[in-house]
């Protein structure tokens, strides 16, 4: 199984800045892609930015230019830059990494798909 912890998240005021990290621990084989999503008040859950293994990235229209992606692979981590955050930005925010582990026990890798626990952001305006 693979165990995904998320840092980073607080209070900020409109303009301001937040760096969120998310490593995954466990008993990992490979990782495909790595990814934020978030989820405000009242509404569904969704993409904020992707990041494939080759470090091919795609971000939501409302974050783009202001929204940093990145992964150390090394340290099986993802990061997400936010800069110039605005009060629409404020929800809770999600890691989410995807591909294999292979536990003692299992003969061959076997696919993943976790979620980290949540990051509140709160933007002040």
């Amino acid at each position: 199984q693979v165990h995904l912890v998320e840092s980073g998240g607080g209070l900020v005021q409109a303009g301001g800045s937040l760096r969120l990290s998310c490593a995954a621990s466990g008993s990992i084989f490979s990782i495909n892609a790595m990814g934020w999503y978030r989820q405000a008040p009242g509404k569904q859950r969704e993409l904020v930015a992707t990041i494939t293994s080759g470090s091919s990235t795609n971000y939501a229209d409302s974050v783009k230019g202001r929204f940093t992606i990145s992964r150390d692979n090394a340290k099986n981590t993802v990061y997400l830059q936010m800069n110039s955050l605005k009060s629409e930005d404020t929800a809770v925010y999600y890691c989410n990494v995807r591909g294999y582990y292979r536990g003692s026990s299992d003969p061959f890798p076997v696919v993943f798909d976790s979620w980290g626990q949540g990051t509140q952001v709160t933007v002040s305006s």
